[in-house]
């Protein structure tokens, strides 16, 4: 030990050299010190509120009111006034409040006095009350009360006369819900030595602890992870979790993070919008086709024949009397057993025809003779797509059974087409047929 003491001297100006290092570390352990100690002060103060020099602040009991907040001293009170002022609450930073006065003609029936407000003899249900005033608002309508939002605590709660007054939660207070008289709670100081705390105390929610012995904590280097069954954990009135389970293994499940399951969600429907999309292109792609095929169907049958017959189309419902339209015409003396069809016209002749049927601004056009040839309205629709939908009617027309001119005039005569049955018994058209 004198060895020790002898060669430290011996160093000279190596002796403080090494003291300021100790001297440091212990002034930084001294701060750590005030410091915890004036936390764990704040946190044991009733009215959440220290002075500058760390003191917990006082609070004014009722019916007192505050004369000088908290600062740089202490809470500073003095007494409500009788029938004047009123303070039913303890608190460190409210005044007395002024007493209300009954609106209009409404009695009082309780005076003001420094702990309670004035009572008047009408009486609004729970969550509503009457506005006093001088009568401008003494109207006697009860209003209802102004709820404390979460994080705020009611200092003054709703009566009779007055609204709620909020104030939001100091720290080591909290508010889990809304209300116009629950003041805010106080925190839970600390969990126990057998629990952890996962959630400091907010204005909104008291801390929350778990167990240390739970096997989320306690498995050991290289044990493989057990699965176990999910469970909510639920909070009790005082903010403690309370565990129901079978297992006192089991560990519940922190917050978990929703937007991760909602991706896949709209990745789904995502999804389905876009086969939706692509099966109907393959509908309208598939229906474009049937529309050409039938197109190209009608331009097909112009130069086709087909047997004779004197009825038209089983869905036109329109029937020819053959004989009256020949005995009219001197040709079909002649021809009686041989009925003239669309077909066998001359070209020019059947232009001519179509040219009439497609006359601009005309209201007996194509479109009327084919619904009196019995077509669909799908089908007129589909010629009315082309570049000459007479020519395209008349050519699938002349195809079918009892595609004569008889029966065409017959047509055009119901839907007063006359010129073009002039046009069709023309001379020229009777010296063309064969």
């Amino acid at each position: 030990m004198s060895c020790s003491r002898g060669s430290g001297g011996a160093g000279g100006s190596g002796g403080p050299a090494r003291a300021a290092p100790a001297s440091l570390q212990l002034g930084l352990l001294l701060l750590a010190q005030i410091f915890a100690a004036k936390v764990l002060a704040h946190q044991g103060c009733g009215s959440g509120h220290l002075t500058s020099s760390g003191d917990c602040c006082s609070l004014c009991p009722p019916g007192y009111g505050v004369s000088v907040p908290c600062g740089s001293t202490d809470t500073k009170c003095e007494p409500c006034k009788e029938n004047v002022t009123f303070s039913s609450i303890a608190s460190s930073t409210e005044p007395c409040q002024p007493c209300s006065v009954c609106p209009g003609r409404i009695p009082m029936g309780g005076a003001c006095s420094p702990v309670n407000d004035t009572v008047c003899a009408f009486s609004c249900p729970r969550g509503h009350y009457l506005p006093a005033g001088n009568g401008s608002r003494g109207d006697g309508q009860c209003l209802p009360c102004q709820l404390c939002p979460k994080g705020y605590g009611a200092t003054k709660p709703c009566g009779p006369n007055s609204n709620t007054m909020c104030r939001q939660c100091p720290d080591g207070y909290y508010s889990e819900k809304e209300s116009f008289s629950e003041p805010c709670l106080r925190c839970q100081l600390e969990c126990s030595q057998s629990e952890v705390m996962i959630q400091a105390c907010t204005p909104l929610s008291d801390i929350i602890c778990m167990d240390k012995k739970l096997q989320i904590l306690t498995r050991t280097e290289g044990e493989p992870r057990k699965e176990f069954p999910k469970r909510t954990a639920l909070l009790d009135t005082e903010g403690s979790v309370s565990i129901n389970s079978s297992s006192s293994e089991f560990v519940p499940p922190l917050a978990e993070d929703n937007s991760k399951n909602i991706i896949p969600v709209y990745c789904s429907i995502l999804a389905a919008v876009v086969v939706g999309l692509l099966a109907y292109v393959a509908f309208k792609c598939w229906t474009t086709c049937k529309q050409k095929q039938e197109l190209a169907k009608a331009r097909a049958g112009e130069l086709a024949t087909s047997p004779e017959g004197e009825k038209l189309h089983s869905d036109s419902g329109v029937f020819l009397d053959t004989h009256s339209l020949q005995e009219h015409h001197p040709l079909n003396k002649a021809h009686k057993l041989e009925p003239r069809l669309y077909a066998n016209l001359p070209p020019h002749k059947q232009e001519e025809v179509e040219q009439l049927l497609e006359t601009p601004g005309h209201s007996k056009d194509w479109r009327c003779l084919a619904k009196r040839l019995g077509y669909e309205e799908e089908t007129i629709h589909t010629f009315g797509r082309g570049e000459a939908p007479a020519h395209t009617l008349l050519s699938d027309w002349s195809g079918r059974a009892g595609a004569t001119l008889e029966a065409l005039c017959t047509a055009l005569a119901a839907i007063e087409r006359a010129d073009v049955v002039e046009n069709l018994n023309s001379p020229a058209e009777i010296s063309s047929v064969v």
